[in-house]
């Protein structure tokens, strides 16, 4: 039992640590706001290669969703087992295009270094001569001693490790998202205030509707590529065909830096095993380009999502210099997400403007 000795006391008067002035406290609310905008900021440049490890797993979601949907349209089964459906037909398109064609690919692939080997050393003997670049000697000198060391070689080991090991975590997240996408939406959505879920759950399924169609689009556009391009230079007799119609259909998924990459790459075989099968290649290319600017893009654009090539180059300039390689192949959807974004804004700024009936 406690008496009336043991009653908790407590002491009258302003404490030196309250803030009793309206003015300072609203001061220091505005103070903590930046300070705490300024700290999101900090942690999100530390953190940016986790960020976009984790956006690309939602790309990757993204494709398998809308692979489950798509087959949601012919089978009215369960989406877990459509989702098993697509994941096995990828792995096993994979597997057997790596099984019927490895041999030769491998083969095409050691090749293709050892033309591009050659070719450089042409290209950079003749620029030798000119007086343009150092001359051979200099040139082996400078590779091995940027190349020599047994350090560098072993960081660039970690590096390719690095990279599988960020490949199958983007595989494992996306895979994972695809399976409950429910369950993640209605977390973020629990994160935001009430007031505003809704136009944040409509703002995200706009996201995702777009996302959704920019990689359909873009996964047509690299099958067609491809395809054309290998047809094309089989037809003219263009050594590797195969492994540059698969190394087309790859750098598709990034536009314009990943068409230029290909020009180089088709330029440099052609040229190899003649003058006329060099421009048969450099035709080739100009062809697919062609085709894939003015018939593929535009009719994918209608149905998907149209992208200004300026404001995807710059995205792809400012997303590469940023965050490296794996900026540079997400400047895609991330810009067609900042463009969704400040497309719900305008329209809800208008609604906001517009005269009550």
């Amino acid at each position: 039992m406690n008496s009336a000795d043991d009653k908790v006391q407590v002491i009258s008067g302003a404490s030196p640590n309250e803030v009793r002035d309206p003015a300072v406290r609203a001061e220091i609310k505005k103070a903590s706001v930046w300070f705490g905008i300024a700290c999101a900021i900090a942690l999100i440049v530390l953190l940016v290669q986790p960020l976009l490890i984790i956006f690309a797993g939602l790309v990757f979601a993204a494709m398998l969703d809308g692979g489950v949907r798509l087959l949601g349209k012919v089978l009215k089964i369960g989406r877990g087992w459509r989702l098993t459906i697509v994941v096995l037909l990828t792995v096993a398109f994979l597997l057997g295009t790596f099984y019927l064609t490895g041999v030769q690919v491998a083969q095409q692939f050691t090749q293709l270094r050892a033309t591009l080997e050659g070719q450089f050393d042409k290209v950079s003997g003749w620029l030798a001569s000119m007086g343009i670049m150092p001359g051979k000697s200099d040139l082996s000198s400078i590779a091995q001693q940027a190349l020599g060391s047994v350090g560098k070689i072993g960081s660039y080991l970690g590096i390719a490790l690095g990279a599988l090991t960020s490949l199958f975590m983007i595989l494992v997240l996306g895979l994972f998202i695809a399976m409950e996408p429910r369950l993640y939406d209605r977390g973020l959505q629990w994160m935001i205030p009430e007031a505003n879920r809704a136009e944040f759950a409509l703002t995200m399924q706009r996201m995702g509707v777009t996302m959704r169609r920019l990689l359909a689009g873009r996964l047509l556009g690299m099958a067609l590529e491809g395809v054309l391009t290998f047809l094309i230079l089989w037809f003219f007799g263009v050594p590797m065909a195969m492994v540059l119609g698969i190394i087309a259909a790859i750098l598709a998924f990034i536009p314009n830096v990943g068409a230029f990459i290909t020009g180089v790459l088709m330029t440099a075989v052609g040229f190899s095993a003649g003058a006329d099968t060099g421009i048969a290649a450099l035709a080739t290319y100009f062809v697919v380009q062609t085709f894939d600017g003015y018939v593929v893009i535009p009719m994918v654009a209608k149905k998907t999502v149209d992208l200004p090539p300026a404001l995807t180059l710059g995205a792809q300039i400012l997303a590469s210099t940023l965050f490296g390689i794996l900026g540079l192949a997400l400047a895609d959807p991330m810009t067609a997400m900042i463009k969704v974004a400040l497309e719900r804004s305008s329209e809800r700024a208008e609604d906001d403007e517009a005269p009550a009936a």
